[in-house]
């Protein structure tokens, strides 16, 4: 069928993709097809449901337990003034309905944890992790890594942020290759303790967006195997190889973890239990 079954308001909607040798009808097809989960609704995860949402991912997962703060407003750009004390997950979704409406959002207004991560990340074909906090980002790691879906990982730290990609096949090293496990408490503080330029999780949750639609299109290459690091203040980019430790827990040689549920995710660490 014409256009790969999109209607007209799609066509002149997605325009700008469709003529575009790389993506066209069937690039977009498949966004509008696929199945993403952003964890997280705040600095990194507005920007990447924005962007998805506009680029017409068709179904959005949000997992959050969060409620927005004034102090959010700074960078957390899909929500506003009207939505302090609301859940971050009811004003995302809808933002998403206001921009549009070919997106189907699915919101989970809890912590991501091992007892509920079959039913939140199990089934999706990309996961955009843009948790603020060490346990998060290892059970994604793990649960992904396990079971072979893709992810990008964001994070971000006063003017400095970093992205990377797992595509989800075991070639490819894992969150644990890079980071074993999480510094020492305090190390690594929080944007509500270290404070985060406001624009700064705009930029590393767009590249976050951008590798998940590449991944949705099966176009280009994404950032495996690659760290990006991105300094805001003297507007610089560095990229790190990133290898495979053939001793790590998850995806090494002879592997510990099997299974999330083997694993404590303790308040500062991800430790095995």
């Amino acid at each position: 069928m014409s256009g790969l079954d999109l209607d007209a308001v799609q066509l002149d909607r997605y325009s700008r993709h469709i003529i575009m040798e790389d993506v066209g009808p069937g690039g977009q097809r498949a966004l509008l097809d696929a199945d993403v989960l952003v964890v997280g609704a705040g600095g990194l995860g507005a920007p990447a449901i924005q962007y998805l949402a506009a680029a017409g991912v068709g179904t959005l997962h949000v997992v959050d337990d969060d409620v927005v703060e004034r102090s959010n407003l700074q960078r957390q750009i899909i929500h506003g003034e009207d939505d302090v004390g609301r859940p971050k997950v009811e004003s995302a979704r809808e933002f998403v309905a206001d921009l549009n409406p070919d997106v189907d959002v699915h919101t989970h207004e809890t912590r991501l944890t091992k007892e509920n991560a079959d039913a939140v990340i199990g089934g999706r074909d990309v996961v955009v992790d843009c948790a603020d906090n060490f346990p998060t980002r290892y059970l994604v790691n793990d649960y992904c890594t396990l079971n072979e879906i893709p992810y990008s990982h964001g994070a971000i730290y006063r003017f400095e942020g970093q992205v990377t990609t797992f595509p989800g096949h075991a070639e490819s090293p894992c969150y644990r290759c890079l980071f074993p496990e999480a510094p020492p408490e305090g190390v690594a503080p929080d944007c509500a303790t270290a404070g985060v330029l406001g624009v700064l999780p705009g930029t590393i949750g767009c590249i976050q967006a951008t590798e998940a639609m590449k991944l949705a299109m099966d176009v280009g290459e994404v950032l495996e195997g690659r760290l990006l690091y991105y300094d805001a203040m003297d507007l610089s980019f560095q990229e790190v190889t990133l290898a495979k430790n053939p001793e790590c827990p998850v995806c090494g040689d002879d592997p510990e973890i099997d299974s999330v549920a083997d694993v404590t995710y303790a308040d500062a660490c991800a430790v095995r239990s």
